[in-house]
């Protein structure tokens, strides 16, 4: 029953905090936590809560198996750094930003919600889209990564990663894997994947098999809700969702180096009703530029780390 109660506050607390259609989930057989919902919700909220309510007591004696609780993004325990912003530039208001890479001078990123999610190449200095393809609208599509000549995307929750060609964006290949997918980079070797636990898997590019795992923990404690990824100078950083938060990890023991708080990073008044929340991180190590947007931002930033 408290498992219960927890993936419906959960539910309903995405609710609160999201603006965008809700659609129908996948079945499944294990539930999975919401990642948006719609601002349907928002003026009924009293109303879902008092359905929800009656249907916990209806079900409450439900032995079907419940699922894990979403872990709550942590307090960072230390090592607290913050940003200073180099320059701003225009970003897709429309664009609800899953997966960013920035290479050969544009931007890639992957887009996401079912039915609108795309591949497209941006230019960084104007924010226009150079070219694009839309995913089928039954998939969500995620993270995104370069390695070798040819683009990998994930999808949300149909197991199911594509490879395109860098110049044509033509579909080449398909890969399935276990889970959720979430985030994706690369060391230049392996796919570095993220699924929305404190597991980050690294995969075979060929096979998309799993070759190694970390668990990323923070002074010990799991940090979930790892969610965009970028590799920068021997290090993972992951944006934890539903925070201002991004940690850098050690990909070698899993452990968060350091916290970056970019609270404040988009002002209030660059806000609207379908503004979500920070995810976007892309990285020009020939400059070593850092780049950091969201999920429907007006803006993209470069952004200098200013290290504690």
């Amino acid at each position: 029953m408290q498992r219960r109660l927890t993936t419906a506050v959960l539910f309903f607390h995405d609710a609160l905090h999201a603006q965008l259609e809700l659609p129908t989930p996948a079945k499944s057989a294990t539930p999975v936590p919401m990642k948006f919902a719609s601002a349907f919700f928002r003026p009924r909220l009293p109303a879902l809560l008092a359905i929800a309510t009656l249907f916990l007591l209806a079900t409450g004696c439900d032995n079907s198996p419940a699922p894990a609780p979403l872990l709550p993004a942590p307090t960072p325990s230390g090592n607290f750094e913050t940003y200073q912003i180099i320059r701003t530039f225009p970003h897709d208001r429309d664009a609800f930003t899953q997966g960013l890479l920035y290479l050969n001078g544009v931007l890639y990123e992957s887009t996401g919600l079912y039915g609108q999610s795309t591949l497209r190449k941006v230019d960084l200095q104007t924010g226009k889209v150079l070219q694009h393809i839309d995913i089928p609208p039954e998939y969500f599509a995620e993270g995104l990564a370069e390695l070798n000549g040819k683009l990998y995307q994930l999808t949300w929750q149909h197991h199911l990663a594509f490879r395109y060609d860098l110049q044509t964006f033509a579909l080449e290949m398909q890969y399935t894997y276990p889970g959720e997918g979430w985030g994706l980079t690369t060391d230049g070797r392996s796919l570095i994947l993220s699924d929305g636990t404190p597991q980050i898997r690294f995969l075979e590019p060929l096979t998309f098999q799993a070759t190694r795992t970390i668990q990323v923990t923070d002074a010990g404690r799991p940090v979930g809700n790892l969610n965009e990824l970028e590799y920068i100078k021997g290090e993972i950083y992951a944006n934890i969702w539903m925070t201002d938060y991004v940690v850098r990890i050690d990909p070698a023991t899993g452990h968060v180096l350091g916290t970056i708080d970019f609270s404040g990073l988009l002002q209030p008044t660059d806000r609207d009703t379908n503004t979500d929340v920070l995810n976007g991180i892309a990285y020009d190590p020939a400059t070593d530029r850092l780049f950091i947007t969201g999920k429907k931002w007006p803006k993209l930033f470069e952004v200098k780390i200013k290290k504690n």
